[in-house]
């Protein structure tokens, strides 16, 4: 919400130390925003989005609180074979990295002639075995599996949750088991990396799984138009990262941008047909991603306000506050509760995300002076303690009913919640926090304390906002990789008490990405400018502790992997 910013991770056996050695040459394979106001040293603004060789040890995986990619690069030098028959193999060189490995002596595995991907394949994980065939040149076959074999298979009673997975290396064959097909589909782009790497699968047990349940990113479709394409390519790009979330802010002050059947008056010339939205959705799908569908209110509904003027808030003078809505005006409501009405099919996934950020009566210091009708209004409504703020808790708390009506796990933006009113937000709604910039901005151990649960988009970091608006920088992955955890909600300093910070109550994060200066930047450079944070996001979502390599050498390790 860079807008904003305009305005204001075994068991039994011992876990071993594996010392990374030089990456080895790879084996030729067969196939190849919100407004904000100043804090820290940011002036007050008015838009929610911006208008080597190492050392690693192993960690064992914490249990999770949840619920055309480019094949490895075929070289002409196969890795080297270890100094000795006993000697054990490094942890394989992966992004995230894997969180625990039982090193055996052996050979590994690769894929050579001969070798299958073996699932069943008209059962839940056919998807999953098609797929890694498909990056790996081999063929899908129903089994038993033997040497050479790569088997997928569905363990129902194994621990760990949906998203958690065991890699088994030894006898000449790899097995990935998961209690789901979402651990068993990561376990698929481990073996992928590790083949990339270091040309095959080191002998021995990874056990697997993510620290935090919703690891993303936030992409504004509604300032800049980004082709189905590029969506795409970035679904499949976090993936291999094993990121989970993908944000979908579709609605602003600058443009609505899919295709609508009930408002059709609201949508930009350039925008998503339902179809490409289908077909991105299918596909996020495909690689266990979550689409979230925002559509933001009562604020950044300029769209809305072009074809609905009588909807504009505006001052007892008369003025009118850009993109917001008068939410005493029952039309408002309809319309909002229409769209999502209409959108909620189109987005299968279990959230919808409401916005409720800087919503412009309550960004002036005294908005019942402000804004008499919404004053009037309010104390109508809850008596003569009813205050403006009361209004927007109650819009807030509509929407999210609607939300829950629709299936949907409501979510909102942190600046939407206020305290000490009439009317208390409800506390099914999920925060999502972005900024202590915005003037008397709620401390994120508030929302905590309150036994709510949060996501992480803290703009100090995870903010992407094109232009670089008011004061904003491109955040570095080094930065991410290095400063950053979950429990930094905002600014730079995590939240004083460990408790309030772990898996269940932060329970993730995503990487944003603003449009408030949308020609700054081409969408190949967006591709470019996001690729190492993402990168750096999903090592510091996946697995909480000190990452096992340098900055440097995680670069050099992403970059073979990628490029």
């Amino acid at each position: 919400m860079a807008d904003r910013a305009a305005a204001t991770r075994g068991a039994g056996t011992p876990v071993v130390t594996a010392v990374a050695a030089t990456v080895v040459t790879a084996l030729a394979l067969v196939t190849g925003c919100q407004q904000q106001g100043g804090e820290g040293g940011h002036p007050a603004t008015t838009s929610h989005r911006p208008t080597g060789t190492a050392t690693a040890t192993s960690r064992p995986p914490t249990t999770p609180t949840t619920p055309a990619t480019p094949s490895p690069r075929p070289t002409t030098t196969s890795p080297r074979p270890p100094a000795s028959p006993s000697a054990l193999p490094a942890a394989p060189r992966t992004v995230p990295s894997v969180r625990s490995y039982v090193p055996q002596a052996g050979p590994g595995w690769r894929p050579g002639a001969g070798s299958r991907i073996v699932a069943d394949t008209s059962g839940p994980l056919a998807d999953e075995a098609a797929l890694i065939a498909r990056e790996l040149g081999l063929r899908v076959s129903p089994g038993p599996a033997g040497s050479g074999d790569l088997e997928l298979a569905l363990n129902p009673k194994q621990s760990g949750g949906r998203e958690a997975y065991i890699l088994t290396v030894r006898g000449g064959r790899a097995r990935i088991t998961g209690s789901a097909d979402a651990g068993v589909f990561y376990g698929t782009r481990t073996v992928k990396q590790a083949l990339r790497s270091g040309g095959r699968v080191p002998q021995g047990v990874i056990r697997d799984a993510p620290d935090r349940s919703q690891r993303g990113l936030n992409l504004d479709i509604a300032r800049k138009y980004f082709a189905p394409a590029w969506i795409e390519a970035r679904l499949r790009e976090m993936a291999d990262l094993k990121l989970n979330q993908l944000g979908l802010h579709f609605s602003d002050d600058q443009a609505f941008r899919i295709q609508s059947s009930s408002h059709p008056e609201i949508v930009a010339p350039q925008h998503l047909t339902k179809q490409e939205v289908r077909r991105i959705v299918s596909l996020a799908q495909s690689l266990h991603i979550t689409v979230v569908p925002e559509i933001d209110s009562p604020g950044h509904l300029g769209a809305v306000i072009r074809a609905h003027p009588a909807l504009q808030l505006r001052t007892g003078s008369g003025a009118a506050f850009r993109g917001a809505v008068d939410i005493s005006n029952p039309a408002a409501a309809r319309i909002v509760d229409d769209l999502m009405r209409e959108f909620a099919p189109l987005f299968p996934g279990p959230y919808w995300h409401l916005g409720g950020d800087e919503y412009g009566a309550l960004m002036s210091r005294n908005p019942e002076a402000g804004y008499p009708v919404l004053a009037t209004a309010a104390r109508l409504a809850y008596g003569p303690r009813g205050r403006v703020q009361d209004l927007a808790t109650a819009w807030l708390n509509a929407r999210a009913a609607v939300a829950r009506q629709l299936g949907k796990q409501p979510k909102a933006w942190n600046d939407g919640f206020f305290s000490g009113g009439v009317v208390t937000p409800d506390r099914s709604i999920q925060v999502e926090y972005w900024t202590g910039r915005e003037s008397g901005a709620r401390l994120p151990v508030e929302y905590l304390r309150e036994g709510r649960t949060v996501v992480n988009l803290n703009d100090e970091y995870l903010y992407y906002v094109l232009g670089q608006p008011n004061n904003f920088r491109y955040p570095t992955g080094e930065r991410i990789y290095e400063q950053w955890s979950p429990a930094v909600l905002r600014g730079t300093t995590p939240v004083p008490d460990p408790a309030l910070t772990g898996p269940a109550r932060v329970q993730g994060a995503r990487f944003a990405v603003w449009c408030d200066l949308a020609g700054a930047q081409t969408q190949k450079q967006v591709a470019d400018g996001i690729r190492l944070p993402l990168a750096a996001l999903a090592q510091r979502l996946w697995d909480p502790g000190k990452p096992p390599l340098s900055w440097k050498d995680f670069v050099a390790l992403n970059n073979r992997l990628t490029t």
